[in-house]
């Protein structure tokens, strides 16, 4: 409802294309886009606590941007000049600093420190990480990337990312992988402790005690996780944990396992035993894809949170240590969430690679 006792504040059809457009413009700053909604909320009539309420500000805010604009119009709502030094960073050099960081290197290395580029365009380091900040650039920074040249990548994609959003009534599918050559490390010097202002402190060196792997099988409903650490992870080895699965899964459901490209995982002993044991059924992930594979997280989970800074004197304690992470992991259990459909991942998918096969690359 109006508030009688305020000034009507109506526009022009020109006024009002011109605020619509600052307020919807993705390119609009994001202050002058917030004062023409508040100006065009003004305009319908509404009270300045409505206008308030309808766009998450305050009511002195809107007082103030619809007083400026009933005294200046259009013009009150542009930012006053603000006190301090002038500016002596100019356009140009701005632009340069952006085109040379994304266009070219420095001569003789391959991308540009903030003092190199100081250098080069005649300004201050700090001016030039301001820049770089501004406009998002992280010369410093590089990712790597791999894509998949398996044939059949989009169907495998489709079935593994089918299983995650949509898996099958009376089944349980299982995200499974090995961890091989875990190592059991021990530090030559006792690990000193966390004191208040000091990080706990280890020795650089380490003495091994032998290596162990780990097999592991995410139950994605549940979060829950299937371990048996072995030897080795050959093809016996894999048929030997697929039995364990046999045996901790109930009777009535089928089995679906999602797993890599191993030749462990094709070998004739395992394709012998599912023909024996039908209610399984094995789901490839795409070559080189590691990455749709859940049980990776929770591998990731396992190396930050039990390995990397653990102290193994021998394998037996590695063994009983990763043993121990299992069944403190399941009492808390919680499923990854999935949220990517194949169609979306196909679609980045394809964007990369139309990306990287361009005239530039």
């Amino acid at each position: 409802m109006g508030d009688t006792r305020l000034e009507p504040l109506v526009l022009s059809g020109d006024e009002r294309s011109i605020l619509r457009n600052w307020a919807r413009r993705r390119s609009t700053a994001q202050g002058l886009a917030k004062r023409a909604a508040i100006v065009l909320a003004c305009a319908d009539g509404l009270s300045n606590t409505a206008v308030a309420a309808r766009l998450e500000t305050d009511r002195k805010t809107v007082r103030r941007w619809r007083t400026r604009f009933l005294a200046e119009r259009l013009d009150g709502l542009s930012d006053e000049p603000r006190p301090g030094v002038p500016r002596t960073i100019t356009d140009a050099q701005v632009e340069e600093v952006v085109v040379r960081t994304l266009e070219a290197v420095p001569e003789g290395g391959t991308h540009w420190s903030k003092r190199e580029m100081a250098r080069q365009v005649g300004i201050s380091p700090t001016s030039v990480y301001r820049i770089w900040q501004a406009f998002g650039l992280q010369p410093h920074r590089t990712e790597t990337f791999k894509i998949s040249p398996d044939p059949l990548l989009l169907e495998k994609i489709r079935d593994v990312v089918g299983l995650y959003l949509a898996p099958p009534a009376n089944a349980v599918v299982f995200s499974v992988d090995e961890k091989p050559q875990i190592q059991a490390l021990e530090r030559t010097a006792p690990v000193l402790p966390m004191l208040p202002g000091v990080p706990e402190r280890r020795s650089f060196d380490y003495i091994r005690h032998g290596t162990t792997d780990l097999f592991a099988a995410l139950d994605i409903a549940t979060g829950k996780v299937i371990g048996k650490v072995s030897a080795r992870h050959a093809a016996e080895d894999f048929r030997d944990f697929l039995d364990l699965l046999d045996h901790e899964v109930e009777p009535g459901l089928t089995v679906h396992v999602i797993c890599d490209n191993l030749s462990a995982h094709k070998a004739p002993v395992v394709h012998k035993w599912l023909v024996a044991h039908p209610r399984f059924a094995l789901h490839f992930t795409p070559t080189y894809s590691s990455w749709i594979n859940q049980v990776e997280r929770w591998f990731a989970e396992l190396q930050r949170r039990c390995l990397e800074r653990g102290v193994f004197c021998s394998v037996d304690a590695l063994q009983a240590a990763l043993q121990k992470w299992i069944e403190v992991w399941n009492e808390q259990a919680r499923p990854f969430r999935w949220t990517k459909t194949a169609d979306q991942i196909i679609d980045r998918i394809c964007r990369y690679c139309d990306r990287i096969s361009g005239p530039a690359h």
